[in-house]
């Protein structure tokens, strides 16, 4: 995963890319010869890094949120060992950990069950599959729907996540 965020309101920070883990399984179910359905169920690391300054100086933030993602994918095949993907996701919010190194502190935290932050997630996905022999190369983007707090009113950042995704699978 590549991932980063957008959509930040009332923030005073750059978010810079993060790199994250993904890997999990998919099905593929055909409808006709060019049109099928792909469910995934994924684990994936997403989250951002950040810069920005306060009055005690210059700082620097990680967060990883590590999720449960379930996209619901229409498959659209122009063209043999091509697959087009787009459709809805689902993330379910399993953990997050932030850490944040300032002039004044450093601070390394998980927030596993907060308050804080929301659990559940929409999501879009697009992307595509390129298949040789039994080996699967996916490449998807995915922007959240969702915001990442919980009430609007959290002192957590405001924000929805977006994803690169670069994927090499089996299929059986």
């Amino acid at each position: 995963n590549l991932a980063n965020v957008y959509d930040e309101q009332g923030q005073d920070f750059v978010a810079e890319n993060k790199l994250g883990f993904v890997g999990g399984a998919f099905l593929s179910i055909p409808i006709t010869k060019f049109i099928g359905f792909q469910p995934e169920v994924l684990y994936s690391q997403k989250g951002f890094k950040a810069t920005g300054s306060t009055i005690l100086g210059k700082y620097d933030f990680e967060r990883t949120s590590t999720f449960l993602d379930i996209p619901l994918q229409l498959q659209i095949k122009p063209i043999n060992g091509i697959t087009i993907l787009v459709g809805p996701q689902y993330s379910y919010l399993l953990e997050t950990k932030n850490q944040f190194n300032g002039s004044a502190s450093s601070v390394q935290e998980a927030a596993i069950n907060s308050e804080n932050y929301k659990k559940n997630i929409f999501g879009f996905v697009v992307g595509a599959d390129f298949n040789v022999d039994m080996f699967v190369i996916g490449a998807k983007a995915g922007w959240d729907i969702s915001r990442s707090d919980s009430d609007g009113n959290s002192s957590n950042p405001r924000y929805k996540n977006q994803v690169l995704q670069l994927t090499l699978g089996y299929a059986f």
